[in-house]
């Protein structure tokens, strides 16, 4: 396996992305996918209005656009680097001769398609199945690692992580609120304390 990936690893070019520039544009053909090395990216989609959903936020070690590349279809959202970031570019054509010489490679391919497919799920489970308080105190579990009590920084905007949760600042907000009065966390600017972990995780159970 380990061989697989540098053999993987050495198909990529080197990119870099300044903070807010477009790695993609909606609708544009998909010659090739990426790959984060440093950095952050988004990925969203915009309505006619102009109005931004984020879809997910990707971190370093974190691929996408691959599922795309192999369907042959155009990109259906934007991608754009929140930070400055370095990314590897795989160009289709030349992972497709990677595969017909050596067809193991394809094997690095469908365990990261199966992977995403079952992201993809737990996300769709997420946004359709839960309230935005669930989703929320989610979020805030998935950064916890304390067993009583732990401290959360928030590196995006609230209005991006209203984004991400599926749902718009205000009724954001007004989660937060409800939970402080709760007492089950307290804001402090871009710091959330959760006050009760183990309380927390019965409320994302309800």
């Amino acid at each position: 396996m380990d061989n697989l990936q540098e053999k993987l690893k050495a198909l990529g070019i080197k990119n870099t992305f300044k903070n807010k520039e477009f790695l993609f544009h909606a609708q544009e053909e998909a010659r090739g996918f990426y790959q984060v090395q440093t950095g952050e990216v988004r990925i969203f989609k915009m309505d006619e209005e102009g109005r931004e959903m984020e879809i997910v936020r990707l971190k370093p070690g974190d691929f996408f656009g691959e599922a795309i590349v192999f369907a042959g279809q155009k990109f259906p959202a934007y991608a754009q680097a929140v930070r400055d970031s370095r990314v590897l570019y795989f160009d289709k054509n030349a992972v497709f001769r990677a595969i017909h010489d050596d067809p193991s490679t394809a094997r690095l391919f469908l365990e990261l398609l199966a992977g995403k497919c079952l992201t993809l799920n737990a996300r769709i489970e997420a946004l359709g199945l839960k309230t935005v308080r669930q989703r929320l105190a989610q979020f805030l579990l998935s950064r916890c690692s304390a067993a009583d009590a732990c401290r959360v920084e928030l590196t995006i905007r609230k209005a991006d992580l209203a984004r991400q949760l599926g749902t718009v600042a205000e009724t954001l907000s007004r989660s937060l609120k409800a939970m402080q009065r709760d007492g089950l966390i307290e804001v402090r600017g871009r710091v959330l304390f959760i006050k009760d972990c183990p309380r927390l995780k019965k409320d994302l159970s309800r």
